[in-house]
């Protein structure tokens, strides 16, 4: 428990750092729990949480997306993307994930921006980078997307789901 503990006490530490943020929002278990500790450490005002409307994604998730970050009390924009104009998108190769996170963080650095956000965030963890070849992780160094939840091996999914408030966990589960 000490270990969860301290990394714990260190995604605190980075968010402080960082001050404000705007985060890549899916709904799913890693930006939800991002979003839920940046709220807790910096308050809803300086956390902004962004989801994707696309083709490519079903409905539904921007439905969750939606109600979860409401019941949060955080601050949520919606964002367009269009990857399925991009030709390199639509060839479906291995690379189709770094055109598609392109673009994602494309258009929420824009909001940031926009809104006097200091940093973009996801949710990517070190779990994933264990196993899989990621490229969308690639955009997202490149666009200087920053990873809290990854940096210095710090939280993996099994390490996520003891961090998360049960209240959420259950809310999680109700939307499902």
């Amino acid at each position: 428990m000490k270990n969860i503990e301290n990394k714990s006490f260190k995604l605190k530490k980075i968010l402080r750092e960082l001050k404000s943020v705007a985060i890549a929002f899916s709904g799913g278990v890693d930006s939800t729990f991002l979003l839920k500790v940046a709220i807790d450490v910096l308050g809803d005002d300086n956390v902004l949480a962004v989801t994707s409307c696309a083709e490519t994604y079903p409905s539904e998730e921007e439905k969750e997306a939606e109600k979860l970050a409401r019941n949060m009390g955080a601050k949520h924009h919606l964002i367009h993307t269009t990857e399925l104009d991009n030709e390199n998108f639509v060839k479906n190769d291995q690379k189709r994930c770094y055109y598609c996170k392109k673009e994602l963080f494309s258009e929420i650095i824009k909001v940031a921006e926009k809104k006097g956000y200091n940093y973009v965030l996801d949710g990517s963890n070190y779990d994933d980078h264990l196993h899989d070849y990621r490229p969308g992780m690639q955009a997202a160094s490149e666009m200087e997307v920053k990873s809290p939840l990854y940096l210095k091996n710090m939280i993996y999914r099994p390490g996520i789901s003891r961090l998360l408030p049960v209240f959420l966990l259950v809310s999680l589960m109700v939307m499902k």
